[in-house]
């Protein structure tokens, strides 16, 4: 991928993280340095001080408070969940935005995610992405570690990826699990930890044959997708559930996944023998 330092955004001006759950945020911090930490109100963030803490009732005064501080940079990491509004906490300017907001969300969440987006960029800021501040969080194309998929496996790979496509065209989720070119799980709004799960409770008597391939973990952000958002994830506990699953690898879309702790992944990945394989797109 282009070295983000010569031709991505330019790193100039403050950074304020925008930051939900996981390992995400504390990553993109030891990568910037010293960003302001922001949060909605009761999110707890892994690792981190919360400078910040807002709601989205008064998103606004939000922003209003980032240029104070000195802010021109702003990135969005880890998992939100969308919080109940109080319409009683809404102030005059954010109260405005409603009209605008409600079809995005209602028509889903990358499209929710891309009108969020848009107003910080209205609001002057420049939004970048996980791979613009920490580029090695995503791997090219390659087969990472000492494990490589077989052909059967490449096969069940090129499936779910036709499935994981079809899914985020609806905006829907954005991985799968494919075993002996059967579909045995999608994710949907559980997320991909819950999927692993039922894959590990019900996969058995799914594949039919015993002896033939194991199955694939596939992941790829949606088609269209912004990818300064939401890109899907995975860190070792995804390794460990695929393992617990059963399955013979993980396979995901080079560019396009971001991977937590390489180093714990690839140790997770070794001592089960899953295979890790970042597939071209």
């Amino acid at each position: 991928m282009p070295d983000s330092a010569q031709t991505g955004p330019a790193r100039t001006g403050r950074l304020a993280l925008i930051c939900g759950t996981g390992a995400l945020p504390a990553l993109l911090a030891r990568a910037e340095g010293a960003p302001l930490i922001c949060a909605i109100d009761g999110v707890a963030v892994e690792g981190l001080d919360v400078d910040i803490a807002f709601r989205l009732e008064r998103l606004m005064p939000f922003l209003d408070r980032l240029h104070d501080e000195g802010v021109t940079r702003v990135a969005f990491a880890g998992g939100i969940r969308r919080p109940a509004l109080d319409p009683a906490l809404f102030d005059p300017a954010t109260a405005q935005l409603v009209p605008k907001l409600l079809p995005a969300i209602q028509a889903g969440d990358d499209a929710t995610l891309r009108a969020i987006l848009a107003l910080y960029e209205e609001s002057g800021f420049t939004v970048l992405g996980a791979q613009d501040i920490a580029p090695d969080l995503v791997p090219g194309p390659g087969v990472l570690g000492c494990h490589a998929p077989s052909d059967a496996d490449r096969r069940d790979a090129a499936r779910a990826a036709q499935i994981v496509a079809a899914l985020g065209a609806a905006d829907v989720g954005q991985g799968a699990v494919v075993a002996q070119g059967l579909c045995l799980a999608v994710e949907a709004l559980p997320g991909t930890d819950a999927m692993l799960d039922f894959v590990a409770a019900t996969g058995a008597g799914l594949r039919p044959n015993p002896k033939g391939a194991r199955g694939v973990l596939y992941k790829a952000p949606k088609p269209g997708q912004e990818r300064r958002m939401d890109l899907p994830a995975l860190g070792p506990e995804t390794v460990r559930r695929a393992a617990a699953a059963g399955l013979a690898g993980i396979a995901w879309e080079a560019g396009g996944v971001l991977l937590l702790g390489r180093e714990a992944v690839e140790a997770e990945a070794e001592a089960a023998g899953l295979f890790l394989w970042a597939c071209a797109p």
